[in-house]
């Protein structure tokens, strides 16, 4: 397979919060998903939330090269069975320090890095790079933060070693609006994509713990990024917001980014100079 245009990243859209994205020579694979419509996610707790979709690819599809893993948290809607079982071991995989624990201690996926929050890793093919870093993420409010495992989310500058960035990703992971949103504002300027986890996911009780459509144009509106990927609204039954609930948030006049549609199977290319194309 031809890499994508230089400077520019190919985007495939598995489903859930599932990329897989191709930059130079670099491949990464975000959140692996691959449970089958009908099939149970668990979530901690004794919860679990039924797949009402197919992913677009099976774990036996996923290029041999892969690079790395970039996990934003240990849900099984993000990391499932499958992926625990048929994944290579020896792969890299770029999580928080709470995830990685487990994933080397519980599953003996020996090269599990756990990144503390502002804290990158940078991985390196021939000539391609990209620094991750991780950022500030909250999967609940106040006291019930106890009761879901760590988030983060992750900024993904793509480039050329030894060279500034031409690339830069934002992967929101599972988080709801808070004060830390603001502060990856102020940090991560010019963050050419916003990669937003959505669906208002809700637990009994009705506790909502991933962004509806207003936190999802809230953390927009902060961030400020060129444009903007909606992913994580209808895979689950767990998932309260629909897509069309956030799409009516952008039409408003004060949204500032173009929103990029990517349905499962499709692919985008985004490139700093804005352009975003579907082959």
């Amino acid at each position: 397979m031809m890499p994508p245009p230089e400077g520019a990243a190919e985007i495939l859209f598995i489903g859930n919060a599932t990329l897989l994205i191709r930059y130079g020579e670099l491949t990464l694979l975000t959140d692996p998903n691959f449970l089958h419509r009908g099939q149970h996610a668990y979530l901690g707790k004794g919860l679990t939330s039924r797949r009402l979709t197919e992913p677009a690819l099976a774990v036996e599809d996923i290029p041999a090269d892969l690079d790395a893993v970039v996990l934003s948290h240990l849900h099984g809607d993000h990391w499932d069975r499958i992926a625990r079982r048929r994944l290579d071991r020896s792969l890299p995989i770029i999580t928080t320090p709470h995830a990685s624990r487990r994933l080397q201690g519980l599953h003996g996926f020996s090269r599990a890095t756990g990144l503390p929050t502002w804290h990158d890793h940078v991985l390196i093919r021939d000539r391609s790079q990209v620094r991750i870093t991780a950022l500030p993420g909250r999967h609940a409010p106040g006291r019930w933060q106890r009761l879901l495992p760590p988030v983060m989310g992750s900024l993904l500058d793509f480039g050329e070693p030894g060279r500034p960035p031409r690339l830069r990703v934002y992967l929101t992971g599972d988080t709801l609006m808070f004060p830390g949103i603001h502060e990856i504002a102020r940090r991560c300027p010019e963050m050419h994509l916003a990669v937003v986890h959505l669906g208002g996911t809700r637990l009994p009780g009705g506790l909502i713990v991933t962004m509806d459509a207003l936190q999802g144009a809230a953390l927009v509106k902060a961030v400020r990024p060129e444009r903007v990927l909606p992913v994580h609204y209808d895979d689950y039954a767990a998932f309260s917001s629909p897509l069309s609930a956030f799409l009516d948030e952008t039409r408003r006049p004060d949204f500032p980014s173009a929103v990029v549609y990517c349905a499962r199977g499709e692919r985008v290319t985004v490139s700093a100079r804005g352009a975003l194309t579907a082959p």
